[in-house]
């Protein structure tokens, strides 16, 4: 038996979930790399950062700054807002898992996006709007 060394490195306390975070953020960047179909050494130069240093923040081991993301989001040619919130320095927008989505999505320009997630938030607009009048069926079932 032997034993691991899990216990030891910080006993679950906040650096954990800051490695957690620097995981999180770099697993992001590879899907969004991989879903661009560019290799690590092609993004490296897209973003101007190196090569080592943006597989360090793949794989975890480095959390990269607000400075860098930018980077490389503008190398992936995503929304640097999508890997704020994938890094924690911004709070998840509203609309959720669906706004995250239309930003990530590297087939679309920054105009489709834009004009997606605008459609979208109009559409939550109005039915708050009826939720809140109390006819919460009214907008599921409405057809024009």
């Amino acid at each position: 038996m032997t034993q691991t060394s899990e216990r030891d490195d910080h006993a679950g306390g906040p650096m954990d979930r800051v490695a957690d975070l620097g995981k999180d953020i770099g697993s992001y960047i590879r899907q969004q790399r991989n879903n661009a179909k560019i290799s690590l050494r092609q993004l490296s130069k897209l973003a101007g950062v190196s090569n080592p240093y943006l597989s360090q923040i793949e794989r975890g081991l480095r959390k990269p700054s607000a400075e860098i993301l930018q980077q490389i989001a503008k190398g992936l040619r995503i929304s640097a807002e999508a890997l704020y919130v994938q890094a924690g320095i911004l709070d998840h927008p509203v609309g959720g898992p669906v706004v995250e989505a239309v930003r990530a999505d590297t087939s679309l320009t920054e105009r489709q996006k834009q004009v997606l997630l605008d459609v979208y938030e109009s559409f939550r607009r109005e039915n708050r709007g009826t939720h809140l009048a109390g006819d919460s069926s009214a907008s599921r079932d409405h057809k024009e």
